[in-house]
């Protein structure tokens, strides 16, 4: 495709993707990148530095292609999101973004969900580990190791709602009492009514990407979360959906927690995966509780959505916490925090998590050395208290450094490693 102000790198190669939707990447990949709004100029070149400097350790390159969403994108095309950068996202397979800010106006509930749709990519995943050294406001943070499988196109997420005294939102009401017989339900007055879908479709794959992964990685269990016990046919149909993909897709690699305990005595088999469920509010208390006994966790959009915030809290909040979304066949990797205009262009805020977001991002293509020099240096850098203010207001003795040097540092402790 020829692009009109994206300027693609004279160097490097494209990601390709067998009929399979396997990622098939070169040693010299072109990547796109958006840097975001607010401090996504602070970290997404901060980011861009520690991942070069990893991938160069392990004999590769990376060829970024800047491409435009949000605030850059209405300097350069005077709209939040052009064809052109998801184009460029969908041509070049694998990309990574900062946070982006929705405008009042901007024709979009959400930048970021707008993207996500476009690229269906269903998936967002959100590993959540701590880091030696970051300060936490539990007592044993390194139990915390999950990885949150959140689906990312339905639930909340589809954005089907009728706002209260409109003509639409009347019709919907009059709808429900009169067609579908709750007529002693809403009560009187003005009301918002949304809806929230979640099918069969949409949940497989995802418990599909869930289970998967837990194979891959010798992970234990995947829990389904879920209020099946109060939405019956939405989140319980989610759990059930849940349980008929591990049933009939993958033989005896999963079995169920009914039959660990049941059949087996509580012996999990070498190479299997349990698949369990668990209600969300009491989810909530577990993570707390019995933290390190859950694993790989697949949960419908808004359970996700807070589940794996509370998750981000105890490993240090986040300003540390990754974030990545996959389709078939494409990666767009992001971190979870948004875009904190007031600190803009400062140098000053906590990169990590936008660092962390290219780490999984390195993952996906099969580069686990680099990905595992970024997490070392990132942890050195902590562990020798060289770190951004975030930190530094709770660490005593640290040393507070600017976006930049923090970044400096990082790449150094991956020269020093590799």
């Amino acid at each position: 495709m020829d692009y009109d102000k994206v300027e693609v790198p004279s160097e490097g190669s494209k990601i390709d993707v067998t009929e399979d939707d396997e990622l098939v990447v070169p040693d010299d990949p072109i990547i796109p990148i958006i840097h975001g709004d607010g401090i996504g100029t602070d970290v997404g070149p901060a980011a861009q530095k520690v991942l070069e400097a990893a991938a160069e350790e392990t004999g590769r390159e990376i060829n970024w292609m800047r491409v435009y969403a949000g605030e850059s994108a209405r300097e350069h095309y005077d709209e939040n999101l052009p064809e052109e950068t998801v184009e460029a996202l969908k041509e070049f397979k694998v990309s990574i973004k900062g946070p982006l800010t929705t405008p009042v106006g901007a024709g979009f509930r959400s930048l970021n969900v707008a993207l996500r749709k476009k690229l269906d990519l269903y998936t967002n995943i959100r590993p959540t580990y701590h880091l030696e050294g970051v300060p936490s406001p539990v007592k044993r943070p390194e139990r915390m190791d999950m990885v949150s499988f959140r689906e990312n196109t339905e639930d909340v997420y589809a954005g089907i709602e009728w706002e209260a005294g409109t003509d639409e939102v009347q019709q919907v009401k009059e709808f429900v009492e009169d067609e579908m017989g709750f007529d002693s339900t809403i009560h009187d007055g003005p009301v918002g009514i949304g809806i929230k879908p979640i099918t069969e479709f949409g949940t497989k794959r995802l418990v599909r990407k869930a289970i998967d992964y837990a194979l891959d990685n010798d992970r234990d269990s995947v829990t389904l979360v879920h209020k099946g016990n109060i939405m019956k046919f939405t989140e319980g149909a989610f759990r059930d959906w849940g349980y008929e993909v591990a049933r009939e897709e993958y033989g005896d690699e999963v079995i169920t927690e009914d039959t660990l305990w049941e059949e087996r005595g509580g012996e999990q088999p070498e190479d299997a995966v349990v698949v369990n469920d668990r209600i969300a509010d009491n989810m909530l208390q577990q993570i707390l509780t019995r933290t390190d006994q859950y694993d790989v966790l697949a949960l419908p959009n808004l359970n996700g959505d807070y589940l794996s915030d509370a998750c981000g809290a105890q490993i240090g909040g986040l300003g540390i916490a990754p974030g990545i979304n996959l389709g078939d066949g494409r990666v767009l990797a992001e971190p979870v925090h948004g875009s904190a205009p007031k600190y803009a262009g400062q140098d000053k805020v906590n990169p990590t998590a936008m660092i962390l977001s290219g780490r999984i991002m390195l993952e996906f293509i099969g580069w686990d050395d680099a990905a595992d020099l970024v997490r070392d240096a990132v942890e050195q850098a902590i562990v020798d208290r060289k770190v951004t203010y975030d930190i530094e207001r709770q660490v005593e003795g640290a040393e507070k450094l600017a976006t930049s040097e923090y970044a400096d540092v990082v790449v150094e402790n991956i020269h020093e490693m590799a």
